[in-house]
């Protein structure tokens, strides 16, 4: 329990939450960022109620507890037709979420109370009463100030404060601070807000009796009924006149905010005993509303009880000989590395757990090392490191570890989560891990693919009930975190031989889900064998010319003066142009320019606004905006780039992630290669930096607007199919359509706007996204929508069908089965409704584009490998080769038959096919 705090730990407490208040605050604590789901759920409320029952039942234990809500109009009402009027209507947004959060008090095993035709205010004062006598502490909790009037010495307040991810800035009120309030004593707050009176419910209370004067005449005169009678001997002539015309309104609002403590309800002791949350349904609310911090917080470890689980740490050859044969013959081999880095090329294997069975495993240690105490900033230990000694295996590569070799490159099917790390780094401990069937991460990544994170602890919450021990605990966090290699031994063989179990369970429940889903195919024939190719390209990297860098660092770094000077110049001081207060500053107090977008702490200064205030000729935020572009370009690639070079290897080794954009699409970390920026000259030219080793040269492939080929399979418009077959310039077809005009009289001009419009299509932009893109009126954007879906009607049906899909049976799929999960397309909230029909429309087109790609990827990997070329890089569309001199014809033609074939298409694919001495002179010709 937190130290300060009114309670009497001789008398059992009653918590009696009002329900709404809770709501509405936490949904407006996160007002300006609210917390929503992959999906787009807004979850604020439920977010925040879920902390504040997590925090109530673990710092203050109460003995009973129920959450109180308003039921139907009050007799309120009838006093006062205007009452609670004027409040604003629940936005579309909350009142989605209130049965969301109804799940979670349900799942706290938390009783709801309510009254029809009473207010929650009324049914808590008349609790409390009750709770009173039967000899309880009462603990309101609300901010809402009526409730001052209840507080005695038996009843306090807890004002929960403004809720959001913090869930702190709450505050106690009780008989000893109340007045230090409001100015006035518990029991003189009814008087006190009927002179106020309350907008918000519209409460008249005294017009020109205010906040200062209100505290003294109840002081003076004890009561709003004392004061109506004692007039005049009010000095004031002003206030005796306000308080004449506003008798009657007085007496009617010291009714209104009175809270009745008479209402028909009974303090049911037994209903009301707290009782320990359903951990399972929280769970299950939790890992659905992507709670993921909170279901670390919750206290759902089902471990296996003493003697169920059985991890073993295997020392010496003979025994690692024992426990390979035991394996050899299992169904199905789960794997479980552990390195001394998270980068897969420059780790050194810690060890390995391998398991066969459920709740057994075993662990081979190879790299641990004694540690070093791990110390915080003040020095003092953050993990309990000490050990005098470790106990290690031979290198994987020893002869006696021969049989520990032939099973891990065996054919017993394996099981892992992240495989792709474990190939990599056995791979670099001598070992190629064979028969690579099952990756629990991708399997959940194609069950779900919206999903936000589908990490080992995750999943075994959410499909066992096992809380694994999360890495923090074994290493440490932050700058005193230690790797694997330094943590206590016992906790690294503890911690891998769990996830080896864990992983080995997973695999069951979920293939057995990606059959009944349809999606096993996916997984079987797209993603798993997508992993070595990737493993590959991860292992081979990329070189960069570090002399390039360094003078294009230097080039930077020069221009970056140049514009700063020519910024301070105009604005006749020198500013931080990092910093956003001064960047306003300068902007719209110095230089008055017209502020474009607010934000809750100021005008906005992003990149929308500079631009628009550059568009009107101001010379500032043009200069503003170039600053940024090369200090960004500087920063992220160009000074960041040579220091990722691998000591080892001389080359940049990015990761291909499979399990995170929900399109399908493969992403691109540590460095982010895919996001190099090709639409401004400097960008691009970022790319000569990067080059072929010595004796090679790159061949670029590029699919040639594959999501419209893929739009006008899907879609069968004639026109874009026809257009297709014929090899036309499908922008240039547009264009003629839409202007009505000849394929030869189509201007560039129109040619551009045609080409906006159809990928504008594809990402289901209405007429405001594409007026703001062409620099036109909406009337004219709208327009251009209208004849562009009369002109290819195929494509209109074939979106408004997709859509259909999606509202009836919740998601829309690619042509390779890849199915995308779309709940928010029956939002009742438009925005959050119109992103579902966006979502409904571009998946099937973007997901198949990406299949495409990952199916061309595993055939090219295959045939490349009887040749020197290696595949590179993956950015969207686009591979990047490295080939030998003497193979580029070979291995062109090659890249092209089998991009050119990797699905069958009513329309044929293209790919255009570059060569160069840098990724930049590889552009397609």
């Amino acid at each position: 329990m937190p130290e300060e705090t009114p309670l009497d730990p001789d008398r059992k407490t009653l918590f009696l939450l009002d329900g709404y208040a809770l709501i509405y605050r936490a949904f407006f604590a996160m007002i300006s960022r609210p917390l929503t789901t992959s999906s787009g759920e807004n979850t604020s409320a439920p977010y925040g109620i879920a902390r504040f029952l997590l925090r109530v039942l673990d710092d203050y234990a109460p003995d009973f507890i129920g959450v109180v809500f308003d039921a139907g109009d009050s007799f309120r009402t009838e006093l006062l037709e205007e009452y609670k009027a004027t409040r604003e209507k629940m936005p579309d947004e909350l009142e989605a979420s209130l049965p969301r959060c109804r799940a979670i008090i349900e799942g706290f095993r938390v009783p709801v109370i309510e009254a029809v035709g009473w207010e929650a205010d009324d049914v808590i004062g008349t609790l409390s009463t009750q709770a009173e006598r039967a000899e309880l502490q009462t603990i309101i909790v609300s901010g809402d100030k009526d409730f001052y009037q209840l507080i005695d010495s038996h009843t306090a307040l807890l004002n929960p404060g403004r809720g959001g991810p913090a869930g702190v800035e709450q505050e106690w009120v009780t008989v000893d601070n109340a007045r230090e309030r409001l100015g006035v004593e518990p029991g003189q707050v009814t008087d006190l807000l009927a002179l106020l009176g309350d907008s918000s419910d519209n409460v008249p209370g005294v017009r020109g009796v205010g906040r200062k004067t209100a505290p003294g005449l109840i002081e003076r005169f004890g009561s709003v009924e004392g004061i109506l009678g004692h007039l005049d001997e009010i000095d004031s002539t002003r206030v005796r006149r306000c308080l004449e015309e506003g008798e009657e309104a007085a007496r009617l609002s010291k009714q209104l905010v009175t809270i009745r403590t008479d209402v028909p309800v009974e303090l049911e002791l037994d209903r009301l005993r707290c009782e320990p949350p359903d951990t399972q349904k929280l769970r299950s609310l939790f890992l659905e509303l992507e709670f993921n911090n909170l279901l670390r917080e919750l206290a759902v470890s089902e471990e296996p009880a003493a003697g169920e689980a059985s991890f073993e740490l295997v020392l010496g050859p003979g025994r690692v000989a024992e426990v390979t044969d035991e394996l050899e013959g299992v169904e199905r081999l789960a794997i479980h590395t552990l390195g001394s880095s998270p980068d897969s090329m420059r780790a050194e294997l810690v060890g390995l757990a391998l398991a066969g069975e459920p709740g057994h495993a075993f662990y081979f240690p190879f790299g641990h090392r004694p540690a070093q105490v791990a110390r915080d900033e003040a020095g003092n230990p953050t993990l309990a490191l000490e050990q005098s000694e470790v106990l290690n295996l031979p290198p994987l590569d020893a002869p006696d570890l021969a049989p520990l070799r032939r099973l891990l490159e065996s054919d017993v099917p394996k099981v892992a989560h992240d495989s792709k790390y474990d190939l990599l780094i056995l791979e670099r401990a001598g070992v190629r891990l064979g028969a690579i069937r099952f990756d629990t991460s991708i399997s959940s990544y194609c069950l779900d693919p919206s999903r936000r994170e589908h990490t080992l602890d995750l999943l075994g919450l959410d499909r066992l009930g096992r809380q694994l021990t999360p890495a923090d605990q074994v290493v440490g966090t932050g700058r005193s975190a230690v790797g694997f290699d330094e943590a206590p031994q016992e906790s690294v063989f503890a911690f891998a031989s769990e996830r080896a179990d864990v992983a080995l369970q997973l695999a069951a429940s979920l293939e057995e889900e990606l059959r009944e889903q349809e999606s096993l195919d996916l997984f079987e024939r797209i993603e798993m064998p997508l992993v070595p190719v990737l493993a590959a390209m991860e292992r081979t990297g990329i070189a960069i010319d570090l002399v390039f860098f360094d003078r294009l660092r230097e080039r930077l770094e020069g221009e970056l003066t140049l514009v700063r000077e020519e910024i301070h110049k105009l604005a006749g001081e020198e500013v931080n142009l990092r910093s956003v207060p001064q960047m306003r500053e300068l902007l719209f107090e110095k230089l008055e320019l017209p502020v474009v977008k607010k934000t809750k702490t100021g005008p906005s200064t992003d990149e929308s606004v500079l631009a628009s205030l550059a568009a009107q000729g101001h010379d500032v935020p043009r200069l503003i905006l170039e600053y940024r572009e090369l200090d960004k370009l500087n920063s992220t690639y160009v000074s960041k780039l040579p220091q990722l070079v691998n000591p080892e290897t001389g080359r940049i080794h990015t990761n291909f992630n499979q399990t995170v954009t929900a399109t399908g699409r493969l992403s691109s970390s540590d460095p982010n290669l895919q996001n190099i920026p090709i639409r401004s000259m400097l960008g691009r030219e970022i790319r000569k930096g990067f080059v072929p080793g010595p004796g090679r040269l790159f061949v670029g492939a590029d699919y040639s607007q594959i999501e419209l080929r893929v739009m006008a399979h899907l879609s069968g418009d004639p026109a874009f199919v026809e257009a297709f077959r014929a090899g036309r310039d499908i922008h240039r077809e547009t264009a003629a359509r839409i202007f009505g005009v000849e394929s030869e009289r189509v201007t560039s001009g129109m040619r551009d706007q045609a080409k906006t419009i159809n990928f504008a299509t594809i990402y289901g932009q209405g007429p405001v996204a594409l007026a703001a893109q062409l620099g036109i009126s909406r009337a004219d954007a709208r327009e251009f929508i209208d004849q562009y879906f009369e002109r290819f009607s195929g494509v209109g049906e074939y979106l408004e069908t997709m859509k259909e899909q999606a509202r009836e049976q919740g998601y829309v799929e690619t042509l390779s089965g890849r199915r995308r999960y779309i709940p928010e397309i029956r939002s009742r909230n438009p925005g959050i409704r119109g992103f579902g029909e966006r979502t409904a429309t571009n998946s099937p087109i973007q997901g198949s584009a990406a299949d495409l790609i990952k199916i061309a990827m595993i055939r090219l990997h295959g045939s490349l490998a009887a040749l020197k070329a290696r595949m590179v890089l993956q950015v969207h569309d686009e591979l990047l080769f490295e080939v030998a001199e003497d193979e580029v014809d070979a291995v062109t033609s090659i890249v092209r038959e089998k991009m050119e074939g990797a699905i069958e298409l009513e329309v044929p694919l293209r790919v255009d096919l570059g060569l160069g001495a840098s990724w930049y002179d590889c552009k397609p010709a």
